[in-house]
């Protein structure tokens, strides 16, 4: 009887970051250092020789081979290998904004620049995003008995924003406010088969990967809005979305963050089906009962 062969290391890029995370607990100092730095410049690892990358990162070239050999790479030209099929695979989209590094020298102004910043951070986001992790994440949103979004600081905004849109769509959708020492009271009502959301960018708020963590120990299907394959948030998600945030100011920019939001909320409702159209239409009693907004004979009486 043949014996079963020894599986193939890492194929693609994202297949390394997944081995990467798999043994996270396990790397040694050194490694984790170089593991950090996969993850977080992938584009810096593509074309650095051995020797710059083990000074960069403060090892001896030898603890770099070991690191790849030791995830099923072909030494350490399988690591630059991966990296830069990382890179050819976003070249078409990085050429359609190559020009972004250059406005500011070139005159342009901060709406323009805004403009073009925020349509590159959305269409390098979505470009990013595989089919099954988005299938995953928006079936858990959608048939999870509970979902708990969370977002603190910076990231408060777009999941408030989620947790609106998804209370018109479904039932059982908390949002996480870490308000008054609260944060405890949340956790303690995520349970095994519920949905948990977390969103956070450099600097990473601790409240925010602490909770991620304590969900998942809870049993919860782990869901990250995060910027980068080195957060804190990646380790402890089932489905990750790494979220560009580039500005033209130095205020980081969460458009990206709610065009997401917004997709996801979108893809909950494709998926309800006629369950939606009932949850609005109540909803829709619900506002004309409390005169929640004004009416259009008041509006037309302003004009």
């Amino acid at each position: 009887m043949a014996t079963k062969s020894k599986s193939a290391g890492p194929a693609t890029f994202e297949e390394l970051l997944t081995e990467i995370r798999q043994r996270e607990g396990k790397l040694s100092p050194s490694h984790k250092k170089l593991a950090e730095r996969v993850m977080s410049d992938p584009e810096a690892v593509a074309f650095m020789t051995i020797s710059e990358l083990a000074a960069a990162v403060g090892v001896n070239e030898a603890t770099v081979v070991r690191f790849a050999t030791g995830l099923g790479l072909k030494g350490y030209p399988g690591l630059t290998r991966l990296c830069r099929e990382r890179l050819q695979e976003q070249a078409q989209l990085l050429r359609r904004f190559d020009n972004l590094e250059h406005m500011a020298a070139e005159g342009a102004g901060l709406l323009e620049q805004t403009v073009a910043l925020d349509q590159a951070n959305i269409a390098r986001t979505f470009a990013r995003i595989e089919g099954s992790t988005w299938d995953s994440a928006v079936e858990h949103l959608a048939r999870a008995p509970r979902v708990h979004v969370m977002g603190l600081r910076k990231c408060h905004a777009p999941a408030y924003l989620l947790g609106y849109l998804l209370r018109m769509l479904r039932e059982d959708v908390e949002t996480v406010n870490a308000s008054v020492g609260s944060l405890t009271d949340d956790l303690r009502r995520v349970r095994e088969g519920d949905c948990f959301v977390a969103m956070s960018i450099h600097r990473y708020s601790v409240d925010t990967v602490r909770a991620a963590e304590w969900a998942r120990h809870s049993g919860a299907h782990v869901i990250a809005f995060t910027d980068n394959a080195s957060s804190p948030l990646a380790a402890s998600a089932h489905d990750t979305f790494y979220i560009d945030a580039s500005s033209a100011s130095v205020l980081r920019s969460m458009t990206a963050f709610t065009s997401l939001a917004q997709a996801m909320s979108g893809g909950v409702a494709q998926l309800l089906g006629h369950r939606v159209r009932e949850t609005l239409l109540e909803e829709e009693k619900l506002l004309s009962s409390f005169s929640v907004y004004v009416t259009d004979a008041a509006a037309d009486k302003h004009h």
